[in-house]
């Protein structure tokens, strides 16, 4: 055996692409290149078996909507391989069937097997090429689909789409998430060309649903459907699921021919992806066999998968005495959601570390502008996630509230907003998905099954 545990194998799957972390690296269109994930899928014959494909994409909640559309297939009775990145706390996270995380002796030895040929393909790379880590970890799961006999997989693409790994596997399903303006660097300074990139995962002669979008992502979502022939729809904002009211572990909602039922997450954001993923669950199961589509039973299966989702880290209350709630809210949307699904008992403070390339500023302004304290933090764990200088970055959090502070490290972060909120108030942990991880591992939780 080439690996002797799970560190030396994660170093060898990032070890081509750590070759390039002081190399400064273009648009996606330029840096990103999905060759040597294809010719390893293609030398390892790893799309032979037959399996119904879903990929999904956006700036917000794709991650959640790929969990919960597994979800709702495996209460339809098929065995559903899941994809989705980042990671939170174990790299195995990322692979997962019927909701369990790829064992490591799994893991271990199938890269072990494939390797070789990872290998060969890395040697014909030149330059500022290198074998994708995410197409390693495709090739992985892929393997152990076929071995534990999945049906349907999910997939969440990395950042974009168009040029990401996850667009080499034949998906006849893209869900879109909400598109907003994120990852400027990689993937352009505008909407309509980041919907451009996520839009590429649209195959020929396919389905494509999206949630409800700004107008000239809509029509870059439809160009790209014409262009490949598939058809494409959007969920008007008259049909997507209602609040109905907060449970003390999820949210109840109504939705269309489902009636009232139990959502096991929190956060109202979490009603839009659920609504996706019942629209993308249905058109999958509609090719395989199983349940009869609108069936009594199926109307059941649909309900009891969406009281059954497991997702941590998002609207996740971690403690009480203060009461502090962890989320991925790096986006304005996203904070506004999570500050409508926490209840906010004074004195309110929010820990924030918002990546440089999101919309930081907006969200220190609409955390300030409700917070009695804010915390600035960050994190080194990944390194193509930035963080704002921080001279910068409380300059700009003091232009919305008086109290800024700031720790190099999530753990300090927290000491300093549990003395300011004492034991009544309230801590919003608003973090970057590696801090969201580092938050999970100071409480001592894991993923290994949703």
């Amino acid at each position: 055996m080439r690996f002797s545990d799970e560190g030396e194998a994660i170093t060898y799957v990032f070890k081509s692409i750590a070759r390039l972390r002081d190399v400064e690296r273009g648009p996606d269109e330029i840096s990103r290149d999905v060759t040597p994930t294809k010719q390893l899928v293609q030398a390892a014959d790893l799309l032979r078996e037959p399996r119904e494909y879903a990929v999904v994409t956006g700036s917000k909640g794709k991650g959640s909507t790929t969990v919960i559309t597994s979800k709702l297939l495996e209460h339809l009775g098929h065995t559903v391989g899941t994809i989705t990145s980042p990671h939170l706390v174990s790299y195995r996270e990322r692979i997962r069937v019927n909701g369990k995380a790829i064992p490591s002796a799994d893991l271990i030895r199938i890269l072990d097997d494939l390797a070789p040929e990872i290998d060969r393909i890395e040697a014909t790379l030149t330059g500022t090429q290198y074998f994708s880590p995410q197409g390693i970890f495709l090739a992985i799961a892929l393997r152990w689909f076929d071995e534990q006999g999945v049906t349907a997989a999910v997939l969440e693409v990395g950042r974009g789409g168009r040029f990401d790994d996850i667009s080499v596997v034949p998906n006849r399903l893209s869900l879109f998430t909400p598109i907003l303006l994120e990852h400027v660097k990689q993937l352009g300074r505008t909407v309509e060309r980041i919907a451009w990139h996520k839009a590429g995962i649209i195959k020929p002669y396919s389905y494509a649903y999206s949630v409800p979008q700004a107008q000239e992502v809509l029509d870059v979502l439809q160009a790209e459907a014409d262009h490949q022939n598939a058809e494409f729809a959007w969920i008007a904002p008259m049909d997507m699921g209602e609040y109905v009211g907060e449970t003390s572990d999820g949210m109840r909602m109504r939705l269309g021919r489902y009636g009232e039922l139990t959502l096991s997450l929190k956060g109202r954001y979490q009603i839009m992806n659920a609504t996706l993923a019942v629209q993308g669950a249905g058109n999958m199961h509609g090719r395989l066999s199983g349940v009869p589509h609108g069936s009594p039973e199926y109307v059941e299966a649909i309900r009891a998968g969406l009281a059954d989702v497991k997702w941590l880290g998002r609207v996740h209350k971690l403690a009480d005495s203060p009461a502090i709630w962890l989320d991925g809210a790096t986006t304005v949307i996203a904070a506004r959601s999570v500050l409508e699904s926490v209840p906010l008992n004074p004195p309110l403070v929010t820990v924030l570390g918002i990546p440089v390339d999101r919309d930081y500023e907006g969200v220190y302004r609409l955390f300030g502008e409700k917070s009695t304290a804010l915390v600035l933090t960050e994190s080194n764990i990944n390194f193509n996630i930035h963080f704002p200088d921080p001279a910068v970055a409380l300059a700009a959090a003091r232009q919305v509230n008086a109290d800024v502070s700031y720790a190099p490290e999530l753990a300090g972060a927290i000491e300093i907003a549990r003395r300011k909120a004492g034991s009544d108030g309230t801590i919003i942990l608003a973090v970057a998905q590696p801090l969201v991880g580092e938050a999970m591992l100071l409480w001592g939780l894991t993923l290994e099954e949703i």
